[in-house]
């Protein structure tokens, strides 16, 4: 489906209802490489029904049936963990490949991965420009060397696509990480559904160490996503009377995106954790907490920012330098949207504060998404505060959250498109 730009309110302001999200795109992505490793010994259900899982599916399956003499050219589109993930599966797969995407993913940087690779024994190089997209691999290489350093404060996603693939590293891998870890989280994700298909790792002070070994049979269970969960937060935190209850969602998550139950306790939304999922209750205004530190969940940061300048309330955030090189510079995208109704972002160093004093209501908003599913989830909850809200190009939210626009009409939100 191909929209410019879907129109929303919401009239009663009151929400009632379940929401069944999808499968955890983070987890699913994982899963997938891990699979293919496995040689059938893992099987995965609750897959994502993401773009992005998709476009990992195919690829992988594409990676299977090359011919191994002329160049596969493997497209993933905007898909940035396949990218990171692919990036080092692609060099245990016996061919020669093109691994490219959009516009925007050729910008986005690769290479501290590759150079990481690379130092292992990999056969990488740029086909454009050095550093990005798109990369020439040749796959089926022994890889010659076992230990690698890599920065630990660029993306998590880089680290995560070397562990994945260590295991079936001949010599596997010892990766010692330099400097501060973003996004531990999703590290711990990573090796934790490792441990689940049988591989055992060694994680002492900044040195993770897998050994070489096999994959045992197994089914990896794939939850449902906590960053799409954040959305509904935010539409809670802003009815005058919300209550959602998001089935499949555990108290003891393996995404570090469960973080957003305690950043919207202090935006009023309560947690309760019972037999049928998760139930989230508007209870109050909140707290009076005004620094709110992203660094282990990132991509939770335009959610709660958006919100809290729609209710007027200003905070300091950090641990978010990793948004400039998403899908768009969005530390920068979000300071353009807030000022459309008076708020703004003013950076000091790496840290930001969200000033509000000069939020004011427009009788109609008109929101861009530039290329970014988050952005468009981020601001469609604002139709609960403001009158109208305009979302362009709102098809992006195909990414990780193809259902997005459907749920909220059965939630009450009125879209015309």
């Amino acid at each position: 489906m191909s929209l410019s730009k879907i129109q929303l309110t919401h009239p009663t302001k009151t929400i009632n209802g379940t929401v069944q999200l999808t499968g955890s795109k983070s987890e699913s992505n994982r899963a997938l490489i891990i699979q293919a490793l496995s040689k059938g010994a893992v099987a995965v259900s609750n897959l994502s029904a993401a773009a992005d899982t998709v476009i990992m599916q195919r690829a992988i399956k594409q990676a299977a049936t090359t011919d191994g003499e002329n160049a596969s050219i493997v497209d993933i589109g905007p898909a940035g963990t396949a990218m990171r993930f692919l990036t080092s599966y692609l060099n245990l797969q016996a061919g020669n490949f093109i691994l490219t995407g959009t516009e925007r993913m050729q910008q986005r940087p690769i290479g501290i991965l590759v150079d990481a690779l690379k130092s292992l024994g990999a056969q990488i190089t740029y086909d454009k420009s050095e550093g990005y997209p798109p990369l020439h691999i040749q796959g089926g290489k022994t890889f010659s060397a076992s230990r690698v350093t890599i920065k630990g404060d660029v993306s998590s996603q880089y680290i995560s696509s070397l562990l994945l693939i260590a295991a079936s590293l001949k010599d596997g891998l010892q990766l010692d990480i330099e400097g501060d870890l973003t996004s531990r989280p999703y590290v711990t994700m990573t090796l934790n559904m490792l441990q689940e298909a049988g591989i055992k790792h060694q994680w002492t002070a900044n040195s993770i160490s897998i050994a070489p070994q096999a994959f045992k049979p197994a089914t990896i269970s794939v939850e449902p996503d906590w960053s799409a969960a954040s959305y509904w937060y935010a539409i809670v935190a802003h009815s005058e009377n919300g209550t959602v209850v998001l089935p499949g969602l555990k108290a003891h998550s393996l995404q570090g995106d469960i973080a957003i139950v305690d950043i919207m306790a202090h935006f009023g939304v309560a947690s309760s954790f019972q037999e049928d999922g998760l139930h989230i209750s508007k209870v109050s205004d909140g707290s009076d907490q005004q620094v709110f530190d992203f660094k282990e969940c990132p991509d939770l940061a335009q959610t709660v920012v958006a919100l809290a300048a729609a209710l007027k309330r200003n905070i300091t955030i950090a641990g978010v330098e990793t948004l400039k090189i998403k899908e768009t510079d969005r530390l920068a995208a979000l300071k353009t949207e807030i000022e459309k109704f008076g708020a703004t972002i003013i950076a000091d160093g790496e840290v930001y504060h969200v000033k509000t004093e000069n939020v004011h209501a427009p009788a109609q908003l008109s929101f861009d998404t530039y290329e970014d599913h988050r952005m468009a989830m981020a601001f469609a909850p604002l139709a609960m505060v403001f009158q109208e809200v305009t979302i362009n190009e709102p098809m992006v939210v195909e990414k990780s959250y193809p259902d997005f626009w459907q749920h909220l009409q059965k939630q009450g939100f009125q879209i015309s498109k």
